[in-house]
């Protein structure tokens, strides 16, 4: 990997360690539509995927810590984050649009258009926060029995699903301020607010869990507390350097009125990226649906297997953050050759790193799954998850980098289509029919999951190389 990244590099060469110190240096003035493609995807990869491993050490934490209170936690944590994901897909893809808006506008020397996205994403992501937080506060226990939990999981968790669903407003805005930043290729600010709202997360998850010191026993109820008061300060450190007159993008008290024709501007670029991850996060939704069919101990499993593949997946997303950066700033400075270019030194890297964590899931996933639990059938059902998702990681990996690449160029219904046909044609029947109908059980949603990423991998390769993306308007 380190000979592909040096062929990329300007002259003089520079080590890895002061590309490294660089990248994480807080020089925010990085022309990304010039020079060496290597370095600015290095330059911009590092403290994306540094960003990312934070928030995955986050997730693994968490589960920790609540895998002590028992399967039915878990199964609690399992079932209100499959309905978060739906809240993440919003964020998701507002903040595709933000990113892709913001990047067109920087490769264009546009900082004034640049600055005026960033302050009309405040109004949208309080909008969707008071939509999707005040009924999902309120009617928490009502969810919880939707998504298929026993009377057991559903007293342990109305309080932890009401704070988690009542606090969104708090993963909305932590998605969208990142996106202004990534967009305009600050990614070391990006960086720094998840590392600060996850590292908050988990030093207070034990102290509220089990009442620490002075601080009363919450049980689950304070991991949700725990996680929503570390993403809020997240984002106040994110306003800070919004409102900074030192920072590239800026916003002013002065201009923070609605501009319609700005927000519309906005919505249009992310209708399919919301479409695209409500469609991609759906499906996860009728998976553990599926998977609640077997019990606790197989949505415990699941979950905790999950925790784990985002442990990994997220600094992968990370890595492809990049080239979607580095899409929307090429195409905005009328460089689509390089833009092109930076996807493939960014999917060859990203392919790399997936396929060496797929060997660590096969060869040790019951290992891995017996850190949380020693429950021998959660333990089984975890292993079997890891070990099917393995083998579809390096699919995944090209899909993921191609996928983000499409949505830093503004298209985003080619991958709403893609994840269509991959997730709801495919990957949802198929794990019905082999769960229920071939009665394999949980084993049948894991089969599927893998056939899935092969589809993904295959259909954006396909259409990435036609080229019609770099012609896309935003």
């Amino acid at each position: 990997m380190r000979n592909q990244l040096d062929t990329h590099l300007e002259q003089p060469k520079q080590s890895l360690y002061s590309l490294f110190k660089h990248a994480l240096s807080g020089n925010n003035q990085q022309d990304l539509t010039q020079g060496s493609i290597g370095k600015a995807a290095f330059l911009l990869s590092v403290p994306m995927v540094l960003e990312m491993m934070m928030e995955s050490v986050f997730a693994i934490t968490d589960i920790f810590f609540v895998s002590v209170l028992g399967p039915a936690a878990i199964s609690v944590v399992g079932l209100t984050e499959a309905v978060i994901t739906l809240l993440y897909a919003v964020a998701i893809g507002l903040g595709m649009a933000v990113t892709a808006t913001v990047a067109r506008r920087v490769g264009e020397k546009n900082i004034q258009g640049a600055n005026q996205v960033a302050t009309q994403t405040i109004w949208l992501g309080l909008g969707v926060a008071l939509a999707v937080g005040i009924p999902g506060s309120i009617y928490a226990i009502d969810i919880l029995h939707l998504m298929g939990a026993t009377e057991d999981v559903t007293s342990m968790g109305e309080g932890y699903t009401s704070v988690m669903l009542g606090g969104c407003a708090s993963i909305l805005f932590l998605f969208l301020f990142n996106a202004i930043f990534r967009g305009a290729g600050d990614a070391k600010i990006a960086m720094k607010s998840l590392w600060l709202a996850s590292g908050i997360n988990i030093v207070l998850d034990p102290i509220l869990i089990f009442g620490w010191g002075p601080f009363p026993e919450m049980g689950l109820t304070g991991a949700a507390v725990a996680t929503t008061i570390g993403r809020s300060i997240g984002v106040l450190y994110q306003l800070y350097h919004l409102f900074s007159v030192s920072g590239k993008i800026q916003i002013f008290v002065a201009k923070l009125n609605i501009d319609l024709a700005v927000i519309w501007g906005i919505l249009k670029v992310s209708f399919g990226g919301v479409l695209q991850f409500l469609i991609a996060t759906a499906s996860w939704v009728f998976l553990v649906r599926i998977v609640s069919h077997f019990g606790s101990d197989a949505v415990a499993g699941y979950t905790i297997a999950i925790r784990v593949v985002m442990f990994t997946m997220l600094p992968a997303w990370g890595l492809s953050n990049a080239a979607a950066t580095l899409v929307g700033q090429n195409l905005g400075a009328k460089q689509a050759a390089r833009a092109e270019k930076s996807v493939w030194v960014i999917t060859k890297y990203n392919v790399a790193f997936m396929l060496t964590v797929a060997c660590a899931f096969y060869f040790f996933s019951a290992s891995i799954i017996g850190l949380f639990s020693d429950n021998s059938d959660l333990i089984q059902y975890g292993t079997q998850c890891l070990q099917f998702v393995a083998y579809g990681y390096g699919f995944y990996a090209v899909g993921m980098t191609l996928v983000q690449a499409f949505n830093g160029a503004g298209d985003t219904m080619t991958p709403t289509a893609i994840n269509f046909v991959c997730y709801w044609l495919l990957q949802i029947p198929l794990a019905y029919w082999l769960a229920i109908n071939l009665e394999m059980g949980p084993s049948g949603v894991f089969a599927a999951i893998p056939l899935a990423s092969l589809c993904i991998g295959i259909i954006a390769l396909a259409v990435f190389r036609k080229g019609h993306w770099k012609t896309k308007q935003v």
